[in-house]
């Protein structure tokens, strides 16, 4: 009984410290946005996340180009993953940073009155996060669940809350996306002269959230219209990882069951002995220096095409846009598609055409105002 009544309250304790933690990063957050509040109107940004110095510089990239581009808008960036959240304020791989989560700000944005709210994805597929953002966070926010917001200030908010789509929501964005990078100089000038693979994160195997997963083989296809030397794999997708890509390069016809659609694509063999690797993700973090370009790894993407015999460049040589830092140039930098200003623009676009449904019957509803 003793040691039951004291597991007991170790673990009130921690439902405490929890609690205690909990409040601390929302008042962090009412803070920041109090003193930077200057309309009515917000973007909230929502991120996966990193613990990458260079992904932070990143992020604050995208953050200040949305400010400039969207005037009369506050700008707040956010993360959906707990584990970067923590690891980032733990200091892992660079100095501590507070990033917060949705939840978090949607709560700081309620209080200090904002009377629009876009919440931008900066997801590359509408997948598994894109899906805990949008039917998570932003649905307990409307409906109002810790009660934080009075009814009136909910009744306000009846359409004019939406969320702006991922990079490739739909597959005419694949599209879209391939001509955008194909018109990249660094892109270009590499897939000139060999085989380009881009690798993107993907979706656990047997989950294809709205489709997300077959937004890579869109991608690849609409890629190689354009150049049979351009491949898309990924480190969490069943069927499209490095062995895979390499299996598509030696040639072969191939089957695929993702979600409800099945294709059946050909690849003719390529003889190119030679390879860039592209990070297909916002941001180059873990995955992109450590699964895709850690040369000590055997099972990293750079290994492996070496040992398949294409000699392979992980990291970036020839990237022309201007960068921010000077540790961003040359040799063994990987630029994230967050850091391609015309990537940057897609996103953007996505998040004017969120705009555009503010006030519309496309805008989310509140359930103090919703049709019975």
């Amino acid at each position: 009984m003793g040691s039951a009544l004291f597991t007991a309250c170790d673990s009130d304790d921690d439902n405490k410290s929890t609690q205690s933690n909990y409040d601390r990063y929302q008042q962090a957050v009412n803070q920041t946005v109090n003193a930077q509040k200057k309309s009515d109107k917000v973007i909230l940004l929502v991120a996966f996340g990193s613990t990458w110095e260079q992904a932070y510089d990143t992020f604050d990239k995208v953050v200040d180009d949305y400010k400039a581009q969207f005037g009369g808008w506050d700008v707040y960036l956010s993360f959906s993953s707990a584990i970067c959240i923590n690891n980032a304020r733990a200091g892992e791989n660079v100095e501590p940073k507070d990033y917060y989560d949705p939840e978090h700000w949607l709560t700081a944005i309620g209080l200090a009155g904002y009377k629009q709210v876009v919440v931008q994805s900066l997801q590359v597929i509408p997948g598994e996060e894109y899906r805990r953002v949008r039917d998570s966070y932003v649905k307990d926010f409307m409906n109002n669940r810790n009660g934080d917001f009075t009814d009136a200030y909910m009744k306000s908010l009846d359409r004019q809350v939406v969320v702006g789509t991922p990079l490739m929501a739909e597959e005419s964005d694949a599209k879209t996306l391939a001509t955008t990078l194909n018109n990249e100089a660094d892109v270009k000038a590499a897939v000139a002269q060999g085989i380009v693979a881009f690798m993107g994160h993907g979706n656990p195997e047997g989950y294809d959230y709205y489709g997300g997963n077959v937004r890579y083989l869109q991608l690849e296809e609409y890629l190689r219209e354009i150049n049979p030397n351009f491949y898309v794999g990924t480190v969490d997708m069943d069927e499209t990882y490095a062995e895979d890509v390499l299996n598509h390069i030696a040639g072969g016809t191939f089957d695929y069951q993702i979600g409800d659609v099945t294709k059946t694509i050909s690849y003719p063999e390529n003889a190119s002995k030679k390879a860039q690797l592209f990070v297909l993700m916002s941001i180059a973090g873990d995955h992109a220096h450590n699964d895709m370009a850690d040369d000590e790894d055997d099972e990293s993407w750079f290994s492996m095409f070496n040992a398949a015999g294409i000699e392979t460049a992980a990291y970036e040589t020839n990237y022309t846009e201007a960068c921010w830092k000077k540790y961003k140039s040359g040799e063994e930098y990987i630029p994230g598609l967050a850091e391609r200003s015309a990537v940057r623009k897609l996103w953007m676009n996505h998040t004017r055409e969120a705009i555009a449904k503010l006030g519309t019957d496309d805008a989310l509803s509140t359930p103090t105002t919703a049709a019975e």
